[in-house]
């Protein structure tokens, strides 16, 4: 029988149905906030590039999946059989720890606990036995986990949407080594994977790929266009603070905005080398000249039309006198584009995070829907039958366990067969996404999302429910009390 209308008969004799489903489907082009903001205090917008402003094909992965493999080969000496292993989008999601000596990838949560089934050795999954033996349970101790800049500790975290690549290269050589029975240590791959995958910015090879075939691989030029045009038109200061080369920006931009793109923007930096950028008060700023040429000009003011390499926040705070509150910056890295700003600096920020936007167009599916209304009621079943002690309540309780795990592998699927949601584990929110509440005052899918609101909206977050109050404050989803971005009711398009 279909699980969704399932009855089950307790000792009242009363039949527990499914409950009915919300009708509203969350907009995939909303903006979500996690703290109260209102866009008409703000009168600076400040952009990373890459992923923010400029948003890359799926060819850019494959791109740098192949020439980091090659990299391996040619400079690291490593078997030129792992040329075998292409590209496989699906297999990772963003956020993923690493624990670098075990050589293995895992999603954990907001309390540092390892999400079982989803520990990846190579691209096998670990047992959950095996799993709770090495970690003596599946916590991670604090001192483990990497900080916010992923010194390397035993555990890092891989955050920015370039390291999707990277991941999948490290799984691939990983697998390699183990069913080919090599022996190797995995602090040397880590390592040279990660050497790898930077030479592949460094050396140029992404960006002179991309410069020579720009329409390969930028998507989505004419919304970063419309979205600059209009925050131009309201009066708005814009700024850029990129760690790419100045004519890989300059090419980039003169193709989503036309060759007089420098008008736009107050100020220009590129190879920022961010997160230094933010706390090393030492570097000066360079101007460049049209040639790319660093000229050696002490620098008193950030010109229009300019482009400045290097330099620091602190400087920059100085020269153009912007502060905190009134600064809203955009980036896709939580940590080295958006914490810094936040803690010290009160700047007002906002995460871009691609991978928004299909999830949610998943969680309106009726599938998904369906399978969350049971799981949900389930769980409260569980919850409220478990003092009944006697064999047969025991023995229901034990199938609808076994059902709960079956359902929560279900949602899992979902979203990603390994690692499944960015956001949630099972029931807790992941670490990703505790870090992006903590560090970004708003988050959308893109930059295009903010051509769906005035440039005076005031963003309200929702009001959740803590454990200890009443869900009927905030769950009143079904009936449209509070303004929560739905596809139904989508805020004014101007």
């Amino acid at each position: 029988s279909n699980k969704y209308q399932k009855k089950h008969t307790f000792k009242n004799g009363s039949d527990l149905h499914t409950l009915g489903t919300c009708v509203n489907m969350l907009n995939p082009d909303a903006i979500f906030s996690n703290n109260e903001m209102s866009l008409s205090d703000i009168e600076i917008y400040g952009f990373d590039y890459d992923y923010t402003l400029v948003f890359y094909s799926k060819h850019l992965h494959t791109l740098i999946f192949n020439a980091a493999r090659d990299l391996l080969i040619n400079e690291h000496r490593y078997p030129a059989e792992i040329r075998k292993y292409d590209y496989d989008p699906n297999f990772a999601i963003r956020g993923l720890h690493y624990d670098v000596h075990r050589a293995l990838l895992m999603k954990i949560d907001a309390f540092h606990y390892i999400q079982l089934g989803t520990v990846y050795r190579g691209l096998s999954v670990v047992p959950d036995e095996e799993v709770i033996a090495m970690y003596d349970g599946s916590h991670v101790p604090l001192e483990q986990m990497s900080d916010f800049y992923g010194k390397v500790k035993p555990q890092t975290q891989f955050m920015d949407i370039f390291s999707l690549p990277e991941m999948t290269l490290l799984s691939c050589v990983n697998e390699y080594f183990l069913k080919n029975n090599i022996d190797y240590e995995p602090v040397h791959l880590y390592k040279d994977v990660k050497d790898s995958i930077r030479d592949v910015h460094i050396k140029g090879i992404m960006y002179r790929a991309i410069e020579a075939d720009i329409e390969k691989y930028i998507c989505y030029a004419e919304q970063t266009r419309a979205v600059l045009a209009k925050l131009a038109d309201h009066g708005k200061k814009m700024f850029l603070i990129t760690n790419s080369p100045s004519s890989f920006v300059d090419k980039g931009m003169k193709f989503i905005v036309g060759k007089d793109w420098r008008d736009l923007f107050d100020v220009v930096i590129v190879q920022a080398d961010k997160p230094n950028f933010f706390n090393d008060k030492r570097r000066p700023f360079r101007k460049v000249n049209e040639r790319g040429v660093l000229l050696w000009d002490k620098i008193h003011k950030l010109q229009k039309g300019q482009i400045y390499k290097q330099g620091n926040l602190y400087e920059f705070l100085k020269l153009t006198g912007w502060r905190g509150s009134k600064v809203l910056y955009f980036g896709d890295h939580i940590y080295s584009d958006l914490a810094d700003l936040t803690l010290k600096h009160g700047w007002r920020t906002g995460a871009i995070i691609p991978e928004l936007r299909s999830e949610i167009k998943i969680m309106n599916t009726e599938k998904y829907i369906q399978t969350m209304t049971w799981l949900q009621t389930l769980t409260g079943l569980l919850e409220h039958m478990q003092v009944h002690r006697d064999p047969d309540s025991q023995m229901i309780l034990e199938e609808w366990k076994k059902e709960r795990k079956e359902m929560r592998e279900i949602n899992r699927n979902f979203f990603n067969a390994q690692f499944g949601s960015l956001f949630r584990t099972d029931e807790n929110p992941t670490y990703f996404l505790r870090r992006l509440s903590r560090f970004a005052d708003i988050y959308m899918a893109s930059l295009s999302c903010l051509l769906n609101y005035e440039p005076d909206y005031t963003f309200y977050p929702r009001r959740t429910p803590l454990q200890h109050e009443l869900p009927g404050w905030s769950d009143q989803l079904c009936t449209g009390t509070f303004r929560i971005p739905f596809l139904q009711e989508t805020v004014q398009i101007k």
